[in-house]
């Protein structure tokens, strides 16, 4: 891949009048279904280093910068288009240097991977640290991650167009303006702000999830800065190297999405297996409880068995004592109507002789 630097000047909206006749007549022949999807990374990038004028007006858009305040734009890591990318992994982010005094990296995102606040993070910090030896911290040029992705981050706070800074937590006071991440979601366009659309955002999102040649030519009529964006597509379109090459990365999004499906649904799996697993710990746990509980039961059962017992041996020996009582009332009155008898026989009254 060549890495000389490619640089332009800013090209004003209104472009010529041939240029335009131009632009409408490539375009009034192509119909139907898109042959490359507009999100297609290499496709995006043969875009934005075919067209400079696209890229000023599409960084105008995402910055919310007025066409004239971009000077000039400069791809640092330029790629020779329609060669074949042999290493499919090839990261196609764009490094820009814009009005030779801010670094931007640019990229467009279609499948999820789940760590784009974290690659987001690292790109920007790659390139903020542009410092050279000698050189001071005031020099430092700002820096800005910029995604276009065909997806939500945040699914619990949806938003069209984000912007992230250093800030303090409690008071919101940026620390730097030097560091900033921007996220454009394609697929929450209907959350456009008054001041996106006054920057023309949203048109810029639809452009790129077109999927028909009618969608590009009806944004195309509403600003020559998409009809040359819209031109230019056709043509690398019809170029048979940029199309493979957009069918290869096809290819290798398709079996990366397919890796992320099996692993999302294999996470899935395995979350479910860790549930099912905390729950039979769960039944366990109960079950060894329940098993203490009983043995607790039978402890007191045991303990209330002994008391009984206890109690049947003193009702047993209260009884024997009261056989005893019984029989020794029975000798006694025995003895008394004996002596009764013996005392009547001699004549005795006891009642007389007592009074």
């Amino acid at each position: 891949m060549k890495q000389k630097h490619t640089s332009s000047k800013h090209i004003s909206n209104c472009s010529n009048s041939a240029d335009i006749i131009v632009f409408r007549e490539l375009l009034d022949n192509a119909q139907g279904t898109l042959p490359v999807s507009m999100t297609n990374d290499y496709l995006f990038r043969a875009l934005m280093q075919r067209s400079p004028h696209t890229l000023s007006a599409l960084l105008s858009a995402l910055l919310h910068l007025n066409p004239d305040d971009i000077t000039q734009v400069t791809i640092l890591n330029p790629i020779e288009l329609g060669e074949t990318i042999r290493d499919k992994e090839f990261l196609l982010d764009i490094k820009l240097e814009l009005n030779r005094r801010s670094h931007i990296n640019l990229e467009m995102q279609v499948i999820n991977e789940k760590d784009w606040p974290e690659r987001s993070l690292c790109y920007l910090c790659r390139t903020f640290d542009d410092l050279n030896r000698g050189e001071d911290y005031l020099e430092i040029r700002p820096a800005a991650q910029i995604g276009i992705l065909n997806f939500t981050l945040f699914p619990d706070s949806p938003e069209f167009l984000s912007n992230y800074y250093l800030m303090n937590a409690k008071n919101h006071k940026i620390y730097s303006d030097k560091f900033r991440l921007t996220v454009l979601d394609l697929t929450q366009r209907n959350l456009a702000t008054d001041e996106d659309i006054f920057y023309l955002t949203d048109i810029w999102a639809a452009f790129f999830h077109a999927a028909t040649w009618e969608e590009l030519k009806m944004l195309a009529d509403q600003n020559t800065s998409l009809l040359e964006a819209a031109y230019t597509v056709r043509q690398l379109t019809m170029e048979d190297k940029i199309r493979l090459e957009c069918s290869a990365r096809e290819d290798y999004l398709r079996r990366e999405a397919t890796k992320a499906k099996r692993y999302a649904q294999g996470e899935a799996a395995l979350q479910k297996l860790e549930q099912v697993e905390a729950k039979i710990k769960q039944a366990e746990a109960k079950v060894k409880q329940t098993e203490a509980e009983m043995k607790q039961a039978e402890t007191k059962m045991k303990k209330t068995e002994a008391k009984m017992k206890q109690a049947e041996t003193k009702m047993k020996k209260t009884e024997a004592k009261m056989k005893q009582t019984e029989a020794k009332m029975k000798q006694t009155e025995a003895e008394r109507e004996r002596l009764q008898r013996l005392l009547e026989k001699h004549g005795i009254d006891i009642h007389e002789e007592l009074t």
